[in-house]
């Protein structure tokens, strides 16, 4: 990870985010979503930095129960193919668990597609544990949301 350095985003780094060049996140982002995303008190999102240019993200929530403790649900995990296999990926969840940690989340957690084999391997290498048999529904394509 040599000349890689990892940022933890506030709401007065929207500029910085904004200057991300696409191929980082799945859509182009919006300049009002990128303030809303930093401004929330509950959103996290480190970046990793190369020579002034994203390398990889990660962004998180912190999710509160009226009756648990937090809990921190890592949202999404990204790193530039050509940047990949270098310890990338790790430093950004930790700096997410850390933060998590420093607000009182007692749980952090996320989601990986079964068939997201390098994603998979980085999670197993971090100790997480893999939970079997859990079933996901979503209404994010479907014309029957409520």
């Amino acid at each position: 990870m040599d000349g890689i350095r990892i940022i933890h985003l506030g709401p007065e780094d929207h500029d910085i985010l904004l200057r991300v060049e696409p191929g980082l996140f799945d859509r182009a982002l919006e300049p009002a979503e990128v303030f809303s995303f930093l401004a929330q008190g509950t959103h996290e999102m480190v970046l990793a930095m190369a020579a002034g240019h994203a390398v990889g993200m990660a962004s998180g929530v912190v999710i509160l129960h009226p009756d648990k403790p937090p809990q921190f649900f890592v949202n999404e995990v990204d790193v530039r193919e050509n940047y990949r296999r270098q310890g990338i990926g790790t430093a950004l969840i930790q700096r997410l668990r850390d933060i998590a940690m420093d607000r009182g989340c007692v749980d952090v957690w996320l989601a990986a597609e079964g068939d997201d084999l390098p994603a998979r391997r980085l999670f197993r290498s971090m100790k997480a544990h893999e939970t079997e048999h859990v079933v996901i529904y979503d209404w994010s394509d479907s014309d029957d949301f409520i």
